[in-house]
């Protein structure tokens, strides 16, 4: 069965590829692969590695002292409650129109897109769990998904690690964080998180790796943090498609 089923893809595709061809998720331009850009907005996209804070992943512009211990001042000057975070991509034109064509665009293949480029910051480890940051649920009857599990669900099927997709729980609705400046941000999402009780036993000693779309403040993804922390999970980072190196281009806002 499962032979026959990849026969008859590999017969259709060229009438998919005419009907539905495949479209650069930056542009919309038509492209010859699904999940790859056209070369205008490859050239815009800033990828994103060593050398970097060991922590939250700023990138530096040259090798620190410490080697790949060195962390940035804002995390030696206030460690976040994550303990590793890593991004595919700076945040910039074309990373936010994939987020938002993820998020509001009724897009969710977009998220197939991500995984592939989030992958390689993917450590695999039978302790590892990966745990997408919620939406609550008057948000996700309203758009039909949380984009944030999509991208955990394609990632753990690329990986083979496990995706707990209801392992954390929005307790209450926030106001989006456009606007706010850090405090504020904090304050917006304090109390807002709960390990799901059927699921406290997950959490114990595993590695947990939150999934997200974008990193502006880290205020979401450290509430998060600090309620896995509570239930005792031994390490927790944090993966996302892009995240913001410079203060004046956050205005994505997470929910």
């Amino acid at each position: 069965m499962g032979e026959a089923l990849a026969r008859a893809r590999i017969l259709l595709r060229p009438v998919l590829d005419f009907a539905l061809p495949p479209r650069c998720p930056g542009c919309g331009a038509i492209i010859g692969e699904p999940h790859r850009f056209c070369p205008a907005c490859w050239n815009r996209l800033l990828f994103l590695g060593e050398p970097c804070c060991t922590c939250c992943g700023l990138p530096f512009a040259y090798e620190q002292a410490g080697g790949g211990e060195a962390r940035c001042g804002a995390c030696l000057a206030e460690p976040p409650a994550f303990d590793r975070m890593r991004a595919a991509v700076a945040y910039g034109e074309v990373p936010r129109q994939v987020a938002l064509k993820l998020k509001y665009g009724g897009r969710p293949g977009v998220a197939e897109t991500i995984a592939r480029f989030l992958e390689r910051h993917v450590e695999p480890s039978t302790e590892s769990v990966l745990v997408p940051v919620p939406l609550h649920r008057w948000r996700i009857w309203k758009r039909g998904y949380n984009q944030a599990a999509l991208i955990a669900a394609a990632l753990g099927r690329r990986r083979g690690i496990e995706a707990r997709l209801d392992l954390l729980d929005r307790t209450r609705p926030t106001p989006p964080l456009r606007g706010m400046n850090r405090r504020e941000r904090a304050e917006a999402v304090r109390g807002a998180f709960r390990v799901a009780p059927r699921h406290q036993d997950r959490v114990r000693g595993r590695h947990i790796v939150l999934v997200d779309d974008v990193f502006t403040s880290g205020a979401t993804a450290g509430a998060c943090a600090r309620v896995l922390k509570r239930a005792g999970a031994a390490r927790v980072d944090l993966l996302c498609w892009a995240r913001v190196v410079r203060e004046e281009t956050a205005d994505s806002g997470r929910e």
